[in-house]
C-alpha cells in the first residue's frame, strides 16, 4: 500500500497514557506500512537512540484500558509481549531510522499533526486568559481554519455549508466551511 498517509489517520490513532500523547507501535507499524516487529525491532537495534522517555511499555492495566476501548483488540487475544507507546520524541527519533518514500511522507505527516494539536492546545488556553473581544474572534479563526486543514478533506459538505461545533471546558467553539 502507498498511499499518502493524511493529519486524521494519524490524529486517530493518538491516545494519551501517562499524560502523554503517545502511538502504540501497531499503530506506528500501520502508518509506516510496515510490520510491529519492524518498529521494535529498529528500537532495539538503536537502543542509544531512544532514551528514557522516547517510548515506554505499557503495564497490563494501561494495555487492559486500551484494549476495551476497542470492539476487538488490534493486537489480538493472545500477545504475550505488552505494546510499546512511542512519543512524540520517540516518532520523531523512529523518522531517523526508517528510510524510504513512504516513511518519509508518514513521518511529515505524524509532524504536522502533531503541531496542529500543539497550535489547538495553545490558542484554547489563550482564549480563557484574552478579554479582548477581537482578539478572541481572531483565535477562534485560527483554531477553526486548524481544525478546517485537519479534518477539511473528508469533511461531508451539504450544499454550500459544513459546520463543525467542539465543546471544550473552557469554550464552545463553532466553525463554519463555507465552499463555493
Amino acid at each position: 500500500m502507498n498511499s499518502i498517509v493524511k493529519f486524521e489517520d494519524v490524529e486517530r490513532k493518538i491516545l494519551e497514557i501517562r499524560g502523554e500523547k503517545i502511538i502504540l507501535d501497531s499503530d506506528v507499524a500501520t502508518l509506516y506500512s510496515v510490520e510491529t516487529r519492524e518498529i521494535n525491532q529498529a528500537v532495539k537495534n538503536n537502543p542509544d537512540k531512544f532514551p528514557v522517555g522516547y517510548f515506554f511499555e505499557l503495564s497490563p492495566e494501561e494495555w487492559g484500558s486500551v484494549k476495551s476501548k476497542f470492539l476487538t483488540s488490534p493486537l489480538g487475544g493472545g500477545k504475550v509481549k505488552l505494546p510499546k507507546a512511542f512519543t512524540e520524541k520517540g516518532l520523531y527519533m523512529l523518522a531517523t531510522i526508517l528510510k524510504g518514500k513512504k516513511a518519509t511522507q508518514t513521518t511529515l505527516a505524524i509532524i504536522e499533526t502533531f503541531a496542529h494539536i500543539k497550535n489547538l492546545s495553545r490558542n484554547i488556553k489563550k482564549l480563557s486568559e484574552v478579554k479582548d473581544e477581537q482578539e478572541k474572534k481572531d483565535i477562534m479563526r485560527e483554531s477553526g481554519d486548524i481544525i478546517t486543514e485537519i479534518l477539511g478533506d473528508d469533511l461531508n459538505v451539504n450544499e454550500t455549508e459544513t459546520t463543525i461545533e467542539l465543546n471544550f471546558a473552557v469554550l464552545k467553539l463553532k466553525h463554519s466551511i463555507k465552499r463555493k
